[in-house]
């Protein structure tokens, strides 16, 4: 069944309850790489100790998603060809440590590449506090299907990547690790995709081993901007967006390049510093100065 652009747009997508607390807060921040060390220094024990408990900013991003519409077969998806192309997260209130929240998710547009090109499928996440009705993040992402181009929708003006600078080297520089299990953590916090754990169905999928979850290399990025750019707090993280350009292996190490470009304001990207190999690109990055 080929792609419904129609029934896709206008695909129903009801509200999301979900209550988290403190435990789910530190399993997040151990599965995007924190607290490697012992003592932890106060910028990570901020992070998975309930003593003063912070939730990582990019916990936003994976907080409150509903049941797995693209899966239902009148949607015409092919799920054996899709990616994850890029997210986007704006905090318009701190994330607490603890909340009920209400996610709303929206179907934003469907850009058709071409029969032998593909689509994508952009949506957008609204997260609210579900006592005080007050909205806390904006969450969005891209999803690159491979499978599914030549529905006749249309090719114009999709969202474009943020350019990094050409004629200078990084402003700054930081490298963060990753855990060897980091992708078996990760995944307790709700991606279940065997590819990240089971090496038989990497294999399959045309990797050597398995590969750690992009959302988890997101989250260190967002680690990194708060080191980096946010003198450890991570309530002044405002802005991350990338696009995902390769695969990362857990217990590989991950090197930020940072560009500043104006009062709070910064690009960058970060790659695999054992294999030379560009992660993530076309970062964005805005925070309170």
């Amino acid at each position: 069944m080929p792609l419904d652009y129609q029934r896709i747009k206008n695909w129903r997508l009801p509200e999301t309850r979900h209550a988290y607390d403190a435990r789910e807060v530190i399993l997040y921040a151990l599965g995007v790489g924190a607290a490697t060390q012992n003592p932890l220094p106060p910028e990570d024990l901020q992070f998975v100790y309930e003593d003063g408990l912070k939730a990582l900013p990019t916990m936003a991003s994976i907080l409150a998603s509903g049941p797995f519409w693209m899966g239902d077969p009148r949607a015409g998806i092919d799920l054996t060809k899709v990616l994850h192309g890029e997210q986007y997260l704006t905090i318009h209130r701190p994330l607490p440590a603890g909340c009920q929240l209400i996610g709303q998710d929206n179907v934003d547009e469907i850009y058709d590449k071409g029969a032998d090109k593909g689509a994508v499928l952009y949506m957008t996440r609204k997260l609210y506090d579900a006592q005080t009705r007050e909205l806390l993040a904006t969450s969005s992402w891209s999803t690159f299907m491979r499978g599914n181009g030549g529905f006749g929708g249309t090719a114009s003006n999709p969202p474009k990547p943020y350019p990094l600078p050409d004629d200078r080297a990084p402003d700054r520089v930081l490298e963060l690790s990753s855990r060897p299990e980091q992708a078996v953590i990760y995944r307790l916090s709700g991606d279940l995709n065997p590819l990240h754990i089971d090496p038989d169905f990497a294999r399959r999928a045309g990797f050597d081993r398995p590969i750690l979850h992009g959302m988890s290399s997101y989250g260190m990025a967002g680690r990194a901007m708060i080191k980096l750019m946010c003198e450890n707090d991570p309530h002044r993280l405002r802005v991350l967006n990338l696009r995902f350009a390769s695969p990362m292996y857990p217990g590989e190490t991950l090197r930020i390049e940072l560009w500043n470009i104006g009062p709070g304001k910064a690009c960058f990207r970060a790659r695999s510093v054992e294999r030379d190999q560009i992660i993530l690109n076309n970062g964005y990055v805005e925070f309170d100065a």
